[in-house]
């Protein structure tokens, strides 16, 4: 691998760690406040809502200069969107504008893969990608969860800078100044991060123009035998997974009676699994193979189906490892094989923002009916229930669409590899 995708996996993993720390705080932030459960799963609906509102803009904004100088400048935009909530601004507001700042880091921070690494090496570059960033959710929601432990929350205000009045006397204020540190810390990274050398173009200025643009290579990718198949994967994998978060925390509350603090440390198995399962896919499945892992899929829905027999916390642990063992597994094949798709068929920032508009959408939708279904106060075991079934039922559905155009059509020639003699 060429350095600097090792500068690109440091910038994201802080970045994100910092995204999934602020997560467990505005939560806790929004019980301090006394706001009404029902509102829990809105953090990450107000997160992800600009994924959604500005797909047709942040893909052209990242592909009208380096990508390095994008993720540089939407990582101050988070700096800001944390620093609002020193000014009392509500989280979820605050969240919001961090979630802004996330949705212009995304295209760029995928979209430089293809620009910088060949074909071959994508489903590798991803299965590194895909565990750093899920090493940085187990640390991010575990650090989050003890971040707010009283004791830990003491220490950071009993640190004393001699001469220095760091204005620093609560503890939502000593959270989010740990966590606007390593959004620092990322954005000097993303300063190293070189120019590929790939010809940027300016940005339509035309909404218009954009919109048409935008919904253009929607509708390309969607038509594309390969590229529709790995795009309703990865978009059904990222609403279920950003549901299944907020899921885990809340059985873990009520079935194993676990405090919030303790409940995040369960989102840490799940990640370990996911870890272990990109990297054995990043070794033993080639782009080419990819379509082969959406049985995986199916097996993850499976197994959160499971969940509701368990009531003892070393076999919810073996069940959680093993939900994130199919899901990374399943996702980083996936991933590589619709950035491959994107790529081709597009700029490789377009390509990513259309992935992330139809899987935030999605995941508006999958917690937009989850925060329904608490307000309907139905218990949990049947969420998960609900929830469990349709991943199974939506991927059978999936493969079996994707066999009947192998039916079809020889859809091996869409993937274009490098020749046998390419040393890069």
């Amino acid at each position: 691998m060429k350095r600097g995708f090792y500068i690109i996996m440091a910038a994201q993993f802080f970045s994100s760690l910092a995204d999934n720390m602020l997560w467990v705080i505005v939560i806790a932030a929004l019980r301090g406040i006394n706001e009404p459960q029902w509102m829990e799963p809105l953090p990450k609906l107000f997160f992800v809502v600009s994924y959604v509102i500005f797909a047709w803009y942040v893909g052209a904004f990242a592909d009208s200069m380096p990508k390095g100088r994008v993720m540089f400048l939407t990582n101050i935009v988070k700096v800001i969107g944390c620093s609002m909530m020193f000014f009392n601004v509500h989280p979820l507001l605050a969240y919001a504008v961090v979630g802004l700042g996330a949705a212009a880091y995304s295209p760029a921070k995928y979209g430089i893969l293809t620009e910088l690494l060949p074909p071959k090496q994508l489903v590798i570059a991803n299965g590194w990608i895909e565990g750093l960033t899920v090493a940085s959710i187990i640390l991010g929601i575990g650090l989050g969860g003890q971040l707010i432990n009283p004791k830990v929350t003491q220490m950071l205000l009993d640190i004393d800078i001699p001469f220095i009045n760091t204005g620093i006397d609560t503890p939502p204020e000593a959270w989010l100044s740990v966590i606007g540190g390593l959004y620092a810390v990322a954005a000097l990274f993303n300063l190293k991060i070189p120019d590929t050398g790939v010809d940027h173009r300016i940005a339509n200025k035309n909404p218009l123009n954009l919109l048409y643009e935008f919904w253009h290579c929607n509708r390309l990718l969607w038509h594309d035998k390969l590229g529709q198949v790995s795009l309703a994967t990865t978009t059904l994998f990222w609403g279920a997974g950003a549901t299944m978060q907020l899921m885990v925390v809340r059985w873990a509350e009520v079935t194993l009676h676990l405090s919030l603090s303790n409940a995040t440390l369960l989102q840490a198995v799940v990640g370990v699994g996911t870890g272990v399962g990109a990297v054995l896919a990043a070794k033993y499945v080639s782009l080419k193979n990819s379509p082969n892992v959406i049985p995986m899929g199916i097996g993850m829905g499976l197994l959160v189906l499971a969940i509701v027999f368990v009531h003892s916390l070393p076999i919810a642990a073996i069940v959680l490892l093993l939900i994130g063992g199919c899901a990374g597994f399943f996702v980083v094949p996936m991933n590589a094989l619709l950035q491959h798709r994107g790529h081709i068929l597009m700029g490789a920032g377009s390509s990513i923002a259309v992935q992330n508009f139809n899987e935030n959408l999605s995941i508006l939708a999958m917690q937009g009916l989850y925060a329904v279904l608490i307000a309907l106060r139905l218990p949990i075991v049947y969420v998960i229930v609900i929830f469990g079934a349709s991943v199974a039922g939506i991927m059978y559905l999936i493969r079996l669409r994707h066999l009947r155009n192998v039916c079809q059509d020889d859809l091996s020639h869409l993937i274009v590899t490098d020749p046998p003699d390419d040393k890069d």
